[in-house]
């Protein structure tokens, strides 16, 4: 059975809040079914690496109760896709002694290999610079709570994985009281510069121009009524303890703000002090 998600509406009468977050960083991972020498990453970022994020945030233990967090409504918005990107790895035992195959017996013990192999190729995939808006929904003490601790982390913050270290700022500006929808539908752009000035010219100088000051973007919400479904609630961060349970999801299209300036605006070249700046031409 999906997972309940109206837990953050509970309690009749209970302010609601939404925190932002911008999910921007040079490698981001979100396994949603990796399993052994492959570790895929899905196209947009997991309830369960959202939910792990607010919790280090927190300084929750990976024993520590996350019922209150997976009660919180989430949605995602694909600001700058990136580009898929495959890390080759082997792996070795450390004592020298042959490695475990992938397949596992009746009990659920790893085989060993035959013949005997001291090396495993792996495979591990990331999202290189992409950006992403999450925004998580819930009552308003525990959604302010967690924008302070977002903004003073207990524990190092990741996105997916531990050597993901994510780009500043994370939290969009304070806490906010509008709809999931509506705040990811204002909310400006934020893929980076690059990205921003192709879009703009590409807006005005193409065969059929267009306007450059919104963008359609692809996003997902938690919804019982969801269309599609996926496999990425966590039951407990506890090593022994892991597990999942399914949300429903819902795709759509937001007509967002681009925050972008007309062409006139941006050909004058960038100066440091009034003066020289060495950097301007490569969009620093």
């Amino acid at each position: 059975m999906p997972a309940d998600h109206t837990r953050a509406r509970a309690t009749a009468g209970e302010d609601q809040a939404v925190l932002v977050l911008r999910l921007a960083a040079p490698l981001q991972s979100w396994g949603d079914r990796s399993a052994f020498n492959r570790r895929d990453t899905s196209p947009r970022p997991t309830k369960s690496g959202v939910i792990g994020l607010l919790a280090a945030a927190a300084g929750r233990p990976r024993e520590a109760d996350i019922t209150d967090l997976v009660g919180l409504r989430l949605g995602v918005r694909v600001d700058q896709p990136g580009t898929l990107l495959r890390d080759y790895h082997t792996v070795s035992d450390y004592r020298g002694r042959p490695l475990p195959q992938a397949g596992v017996n009746a009990k659920g013990v790893q085989k060993p290999t035959s013949p005997a192999k001291d090396t495993h190729v792996t495979h591990r995939y990331y999202l290189q610079d992409a950006v992403f808006v999450a925004a998580v929904q819930g009552p308003a003490f525990l959604v302010t709570t967690l924008a302070e601790a977002i903004r003073r982390p207990a524990f190092p913050l990741a996105l997916g994985r531990r050597s993901c270290v994510p780009t500043q700022p994370i939290a969009l500006g304070a806490v906010r009281g509008a709809s999931l929808e509506d705040i990811l539908a204002e909310e400006p752009w934020q893929a980076g510069d690059t990205v921003k000035n192709a879009y703009r010219r590409r807006a005005e100088q193409g065969p059929e121009p267009f306007s450059p000051h919104r963008i359609d973007l692809a996003a997902t919400f938690d919804d019982p009524a969801g269309e599609d479904m996926l496999q990425d609630v966590p039951r407990s961060f506890a090593p022994r303890e892991r597990g999942f349970s399914t949300r429903r999801i819902r795709h759509a299209w937001l007509s967002v703000p681009t925050g972008l300036r007309s062409s006139a605006a941006t050909t004058q070249p960038a100066t440091a002090a009034g003066g020289h700046d060495p950097f301007a031409l490569l969009g620093w």
